[in-house]
């Protein structure tokens, strides 16, 4: 195979992947919906949504703790669907995987 043939593909694949990831959008919740976040594919926060009953100021701890594994957990999910993107993708390119 042609190695500039193999190099023009893997770029066009690369810019498809990016222009996916921009375009993805997850949702992650915890606390049986007390905190939700929405996260694109590029691990950016794009929503934040607490419910007001999780806001208790003699325990932000909690809040804090639910903010965080809502966060953790939308990052998870990018990846998730990265591998699952890049997978796709890397199938069309023989040979390299």
């Amino acid at each position: 195979m042609n190695i500039q043939k193999l190099m023009k593909q893997a770029q066009q694949m690369q810019e498809k992947l990016q222009q996916e990831l921009g375009e993805l959008v997850v949702d992650a919740s915890v606390g049986g919906g007390m905190v939700e976040v929405k996260m694109n594919g590029h691990k950016q926060l794009v929503s934040v949504v607490i419910d007001p009953e999780v806001v208790d100021p003699e325990d932000p701890g909690m809040l804090q703790d639910l903010v965080l594994a809502a966060v953790n957990e939308a990052a998870r999910l990018v990846d998730e669907e990265m591998q699952k993107k890049m997978g796709g993708l890397t199938a069309g390119l023989p040979g390299l995987f």
